[in-house]
């Protein structure tokens, strides 16, 4: 049986049920309808010349010949739990292959290693992550690569001005190694047009070294809700504690794209040691069972969640893309590239820092931690948290503001999180 059909009686199966088998064959696990967790460090070859065999192509001294399988060596390269598990994360995706990482910052950082050098800029939107902001700003210009930010919510014309001002600020010999964006931007939830930064990317096609990688940060939105490989990206990173995750149980990255595309990340995973371990991989399999039944859920919930706080007399504004002004820049680029608005709301307080700490101080039922995607209701204040490193003058800039507060709304039942919510405001 081929555990890799995708088609039964000419019906294309959908996501959801590719999640409860594809990728795996239960003949070579003693008949377990659930992948086992092959947690072993090492693996038994059956003859040496197997072995130099699998070796061969995890140096790159070849390519796998016709119907050859890659063998299992050591888990610093491979492991069944991983393999599987990345075979299922490429459908949702509409990917060829993709990684797993030991989180996503591992994920990220291993990625722009294997596609930027000393003197190459990479072109990213502000705000992101801090995480990725530290990286770009504190970590990568230690090798000699620096980060240059966009505003992700800049007209078009804007983000070609900026992207030029880049191309001026790159050393010697050096290049536009990618673009960087994570959309909806973290946290302020502002939108990145990805095709039009595609379009960017092919018109740099003949600088050194050819056009820049388009990379995505799809954790907010994805894969559900946004496919970014279908708007032009080469390769798509997510932090898989989040959503795919979805029990604040694990810490865990990947990273999707063209199997051509994630080969050099592939050896750079080994060489950096970064990869994902099996129970984390067996964990995450688990979760992609019910992914589409808690964003579901999640989404659901944040929208009744954001209809509350938009009307409540102690809030100055809500950014929750189920809010969009009809007609505005934003809304045409949501209808074209989303398919969701997701379960991340960014709340305005009114007043500053201490209204959005008495706010959190005085939840019960969302819990005062950061991360999201999960199935409990998460809050925190970026500014002060995630984003604390990011210098005042950048934070004032790009809207990540004293009064800021990120809610990540979970599975429970709605009325019970309106009902925390207006007991905390009240």
């Amino acid at each position: 049986m081929n555990h890799h059909k995708r088609v039964l009686a000419g019906q294309t199966l959908h996501p959801e049920s590719l999640m409860m088998g594809y990728g795996y064959d239960p003949a070579l696990s003693e008949g377990s309808v659930k992948v086992p967790i092959f947690q072993t460090s090492t693996f038994v070859f059956r003859s040496a010349q197997h072995g130099k065999e699998f070796f061969e192509l995890v140096a790159g001294l070849r390519e796998l010949r016709e119907n050859e399988q890659p063998g299992l060596i050591y888990s610093r390269f491979n492991n069944p739990d991983l393999e599987i598990l990345e075979d299922r994360l490429t459908v949702w995706d509409g990917a060829e292959a993709a990684l797993v990482f030991a989180s996503g910052m591992a994920a990220i950082a291993t990625t722009l290693l294997s596609v930027a050098r000393p003197g190459d800029v990479v072109f990213y939107n502000a705000p992101i992550y801090g995480g990725t902001e530290t990286l770009l700003m504190k970590v990568l210009p230690q090798f000699g690569i620096q980060g240059f930010e966009f505003a992700g919510n800049l007209e078009p014309h804007e983000v070609e001005a900026r992207l030029a001002e880049a191309r001026a600020a790159c050393g010697p010999g050096g290049r536009i190694a990618a673009f960087m964006l994570e959309t909806p931007a973290n946290p302020t939830n502002d939108l990145v047009d990805i095709a039009h930064c595609a379009e960017l990317a092919a018109g740099l096609h003949d600088q050194p070294g050819g056009r820049p990688a388009v990379i995505v940060d799809n954790t907010f939105l994805g894969p559900l809700w946004q496919a970014p490989l279908a708007h032009g990206a080469d390769m798509v990173v997510y932090s898989l504690t989040k959503y795919v995750g979805g029990h604040s149980d694990v810490v865990a990255g990947a990273v999707l794209g063209a199997r051509a595309a994630l080969k050099p990340i592939r050896s750079m995973r080994s060489a950096l040691g970064t990869m994902s371990d099996p129970h984390t991989g067996w964990l995450l399999m688990r979760s992609l069972e019910t992914l589409e039944l808690r964003m579901t859920r999640a989404g659901e919930n944040a929208a009744k969640v954001a209809g509350f706080l938009a009307n409540h007399p102690a809030i100055e504004k809500v950014g929750f893309l189920g809010h969009l002004a009809e007609g505005s820049r934003e809304a045409d680029l949501y209808a074209r590239q989303c398919s969701g608005p997701g379960s991340t709301i960014s709340v305005y307080v009114k007043g500053g820092e201490a209204e959005a700490f008495a706010l959190l101080d005085r939840l019960s039922l969302i819990k005062l931690a950061v991360s999201l995607g999960g199935t409990e209701s998460l809050a925190s204040h970026p500014a002060a948290m995630t984003h604390i490193a990011v210098p005042a003058e950048r934070k004032r800039r790009f809207g990540l503001l004293d009064n800021l507060v990120r809610i990540s709304v979970g599975v429970e039942h709605p009325d019970d999180l309106i009902a925390d919510l207006r007991n905390a405001l009240s």
